[in-house]
């Protein structure tokens, strides 16, 4: 193996000496408290430290890193004590989340590095989103972040790559290629002849470097580095290696060929580099041993430290308040809920899409660090208009045009929030969330709890029925999102709320899904207070007061009891608009049994698995000795939603909303 010095220092040359030989020993005590039975599992990255060394030490300390979980060498070599580590790995509360997730599926704000989730792909794009953090504020700076041979086969790597390219971003991507994803070879992981080749698919620059030499990892990415800065360009890496240990202990390496080991095995990073620093009187053997003494005492005394964590005791209260960032709410913006207006507001009729546009365009005015992104929101002014003439007004830097890539774009909302920023996605329609679900559910929803890294996102959600777009345009999915801890769901029914709800969601630092119903955005109008305000995220709204039954519903469900009570004067109905889906206001729901003793519970998603399913298992837990009645549920039928109009009006909840208040009526 050939080494090239160049201009480094010789003190630089020991440093990375010692950052590489650091997690190489820690590994091999770690393997053995693994078969001492003292730690449960452990994903050895032996024989690839060069990488994680190489590419950590030519960043700068600020410059986030996206690692894997076989990148000990990112975590030591940003100094991250290994006590702390430890305790990390056994799941200890003095680790770096809590006790909540193993090995290193975790990040650190501190030193600027955030952990994998174990879907192999979505951290490519929050790299997107912190190089575009540092493109906005000018800042030279990149992003880095790793993937795996096996995970270049995922969609989220290609989106990231095709938003990095498309957007100029300064990131580095680095695919570590040793050869197997789990047990499959990489004959059978592509086709292509060499990963790097995937580049110019892209229009960006490639290289493929011998990821066992740590000075051509540093060297590279060092250039790289620069060329990204200076061209405000993304590259691609591949380095090439070998996993010298099985997929994580336990499965072994039968299915590996054995003279792929041997071979491998005179490539070893640290025995290569070990060679050379001997022969080239860099490093004398007599202290190549006395820093394997002392880094072998300093990981002993460490882990004595580190076994030295109490156990565990569960608090139920601790775990549910961390599952959300707080929130800190200017009480000044919130509006009187009893009557949806401020004390002296100027107000202005207005539709509901026109409202949303208002709270948008405020918030734009109110944050510097607000940036909206979505498919043709810029010129185009969005599917629905909503952003139209925005561009003029803030600048296509802060209003984006995205490509068809919904996970790299959450993906790239979240890595904006590392960076202090806040944005708001638009998804053209609600159905086409799916696309970007596994963003949405395993990291803008868990990554506060994991280690309290806040998601400060909105996801703008058209969705609904009742305008003849068939079955990929007009489904209500809401319920999906509900049953995600870390989530918040809004979904408001008039512009007035649609305006402060959506301005509260912009403040709020968690990740808020909000639903805009599309058949409301230009048949509904009403008074919208001109000012800046917020309506508090979680509150419902008492619509109207009625002695019979009440309604409890939220979105254009609330339309539909308001014009059934209009039409039948003779029933008393009180309606309760929800707003907020999660959380719930269940002093809202009590309030409405406890009217009428009647409840109906009505929206326009399936009737199966439907947010009313959960409401009404409330009610029968929590207000059993209020009801008269059973509880009702009136929903849209148990299908897809049809694009033929009769068919969809035979779907649609209200086509049975009649029938049921007529059952409820009776009791």
């Amino acid at each position: 193996m050939h080494f090239d010095k160049k201009n480094l220092s010789n003190e630089t040359i020991r440093d990375i000496y010692r950052n590489l030989l650091f997690p190489r020993m820690i590994e091999e005590k770690m393997l053995v408290l693994l078969r001492q039975g003292k730690i449960s599992k452990w994903f050895s990255g032996i024989g690839q430290e060069a990488i994680s060394v190489g590419a950590t030490m030519a960043l700068q300390q600020d410059e986030w890193i996206m690692p894997l979980h076989r990148n000990l060498g990112v975590f030591t070599s940003r100094k991250m004590p290994l006590s702390k580590l430890f305790k990390q790995w056994q799941g200890n509360k003095d680790g770096y989340s809590k006790g909540r997730e193993r090995s290193f599926h975790f990040g650190n704000k501190d030193h600027h590095i955030c952990g994998m989730i174990s879907h192999l792909g979505p951290q490519l794009a929050i790299a997107d989103g912190v190089a575009l953090a540092y493109k906005l504020r000018k800042e030279e700076k990149v992003s880095l972040t790793f993937t795996g041979d096996g995970g270049t086969s995922e969609g989220d790597f290609h989106e990231a790559l095709n938003t990095a390219a498309v957007w100029d971003l300064p990131v580095i991507f680095i695919i570590e290629n040793n050869g197997y994803g789990l047990s499959t070879p990489t004959s059978e992981q592509y086709r292509c002849k060499n990963l790097v080749d995937k580049a110019a698919g892209y229009g960006i620059e490639g290289v493929q470097i011998d990821g066992n030499n740590v000075l051509t990892v540093y060297d590279t990415i060092k250039g790289v580095r620069e060329y990204c800065i200076k061209n405000q360009k993304p590259y691609l890496i591949e380095c090439m290696t070998f996993r010298m240990r099985g997929h994580e202990e336990a499965s072994g390496v039968k299915y590996v060929p054995k003279n792929l080991f041997e071979e491998w095995e005179q490539k070893d990073p640290i025995k290569n580099f070990e060679e050379w620093l001997k022969l080239e009187n860099i490093i004398a053997a007599a202290e190549i041993d006395a820093i394997r003494v002392e880094i072998k005492n300093h990981i002993e005394e460490e882990l004595k430290s580190g076994f030295d964590s109490e156990k565990i005791i569960p608090d139920t209260d601790e775990e549910l308040e961390d599952v959300y960032a707080p929130v800190s709410v200017d009480r000044s913006l919130i509006i009187d809920n009893s009557n949806g207006q401020p004390a002296g507001a100027v107000v202005s009729e207005k539709k509901f899409i026109n409202a949303i546009s208002d709270a948008l365009e405020q918030s734009l005015n109110k944050h510097p660090n607000l940036v909206l992104m979505g498919q043709d929101i810029a010129e185009y002014g969005g599917a629905f208009k909503v952003t139209e003439g925005f561009v003029e007004k803030f600048g296509k830097g802060r209003i984006r045009n995205t490509p068809l890539c919904e996970s790299a774009i959450v993906g790239t909302a979240l890595g904006l929030s590392l960076e202090g920023y806040k944005s708001v996605m638009e998804m053209q329609f609600g159905d086409f969330v799916t696309v970007g679900f596994n963003q949405i559910i395993n990291n803008l929803a868990k990554i506060y709890y994991r280690w309290g890294q806040n998601a400060d996102v909105v996801i703008r959600m058209p969705t609904g029925g009742g305008v003849g777009a068939g079955p990929f345009h007009s489904q209500s999915n809401e319920a999906w999102f509900v049953h995600t801890p870390g989530l918040k769901v809004v979904y408001p029914s008039s512009p007035a709320d649609a305006k402060g709800l959506m301005i509260a969601a912009i403040n709020d630092p968690n990740p808020v899904m909000f639903f805009e119903h599309k058949a409301l955005y230009r048949s509904v109008s009403g008074q919208v207070p001109d000012q800046y305000y917020e309506i508090e995220i979680g509150k419902a709204k008492h619509i109207q007061a009625g002695e019979d039954i009440s309604i409890i519903t939220y979105g254009a469900g609330v339309h539909w009891a308001m014009e059934y009570a209009e039409k039948h004067p003779g029933i008393s109905i009180d309606i309760t608009d929800l707003r907020s889906l999660l959380p719930l206001d269940y002093d809202a729901i009590k309030n409405a049994v406890s009217r009428t003793g009647k409840v109906l519970i009505l929206h326009e998603d399936c009737l199966t698995g439907g947010v009313g399913g959960e409401i009404a298992a409330w009610i029968a837990e929590h207000c059993y000795t209020l009801l008269d009645a059973p509880v009702m549920r009136c929903a849209s039928l148990d299908s897809p939603i049809p694009f033929n109009i009769e068919l969809e009006k035979n779907f649609m909840a209200y086509s049975r909303l009649g029938e049921t208040i007529g059952k409820l009526i009776q009791y």
